[in-house]
């Protein structure tokens, strides 16, 4: 039986905690962005926490000393879009459903891809989806805000776009620069949508604690999930990333004080389990896998 070593074993726990706390990052973000919406909007934060982020992506990249080819600048636009839309959508759909639910909707976008890509055998987990989507919703109740559900899925879309784009990126650019052209696109977009209902709703505290948000998503998350995925294979980060939804109920449950019940609960363990299945499946297909080894991961969107 071949050993594990010990540097071997202490690199896997060390990208196992850097992404955990990248997602707890996320989601403790997104908990604060609810919070926040009250007094200026779930478009308005989304605005207000692409706009810093792009202004500390932008002092920390330096983008315009990178050389882009016209298909990479196309694609770091296409990726900004998206990315702009995701975001909007995920924050209109927190304010009408809790964090939990809204979290495990939009991660049926990576589990999308993952179950394309993967193996026929594979596809059995998109069944496995759609029962905790019904878990989760309990359509036959009439309880879920169907818009709150609706906004959620076409983040769902946006996040299997943004998987897609991000790959693409990842050909023809290195490092961080895609994020350093695509989020400062994702904040001009927002300011086009939003900006002007908002502008006069700032203050200093707003404006600080837009900042920390940035931090929180993406700025934070996306610099170790990198790193993490230097340490870690690619199956192994796609099934830690897998775990999102339950840290999201974790994470409303202490923070927002929404309490899951049953069905909720039981929709969110399908969806975690059809994450890892069609995570791993897609990782042994002959296609490329979700979440690749050399690029930007993938599956961290900056919601």
């Amino acid at each position: 039986m071949a050993r594990i070593s010990p540097g071997t074993s202490n690199t896997a726990r060390t990208g196992t905690s850097m992404a955990a706390a990248a997602m707890c990052c996320v989601q403790l973000g997104l908990a604060a962005s609810v919070s926040l919406t009250d007094r200026l909007g779930p478009g308005g934060v989304a605005w207000l926490r692409l706009a810093w982020a792009a202004l500390i992506l932008v002092v920390l990249m330096r983008p315009w000393r990178a050389r882009f080819t016209r298909s990479g600048l196309v694609t770091c636009t296409l990726l900004g879009l998206v990315t702009a839309g995701m975001t909007l959508l995920f924050m209109a759909a927190t304010v009408r459903i809790p964090l939990g639910t809204a979290s495990a909707l939009e991660f049926l976008g990576p589990l999308s891809v993952a179950v394309v890509r993967g193996r026929r055998a594979g596809r059995w987990w998109a069944l496995v989806a759609a029962a905790g989507v019904a878990a989760l919703t309990e359509p036959w109740h009439g309880g879920t805000d169907p818009v709150g559900v609706l906004l959620a899925l076409g983040a769902a879309a946006g996040w299997a776009a943004y998987i897609l784009l991000t790959q693409r990126a990842g050909d023809e650019l290195g490092g961080l620069q895609a994020l350093a052209v695509s989020i400062p696109v994702a904040a001009a977009a927002t300011t086009i949508a939003v900006g002007p209902a908002v502008f006069g709703r700032l203050d200093w505290q707003m404006l600080l604690a837009g900042a920390g948000l940035a931090l929180l998503m993406p700025v934070i998350p996306f610099s170790l999930e990198l790193m993490a995925l230097r340490r870690l294979k690619a199956s192994v980060f796609g099934t830690l990333m897998s775990l999102e939804p339950a840290i999201a109920v974790l994470i409303g449950f202490v923070i927002l004080g929404q309490v899951p019940g049953p069905g909720g609960i039981a929709g969110i363990a399908l969806v975690v389990a059809a994450g890892i299945g069609g995570t791993r499946q897609a990782d042994g297909s002959p296609h490329k896998a979700v979440v690749p080894e050399t690029t930007e991961p993938s599956l961290a969107a900056p919601q």
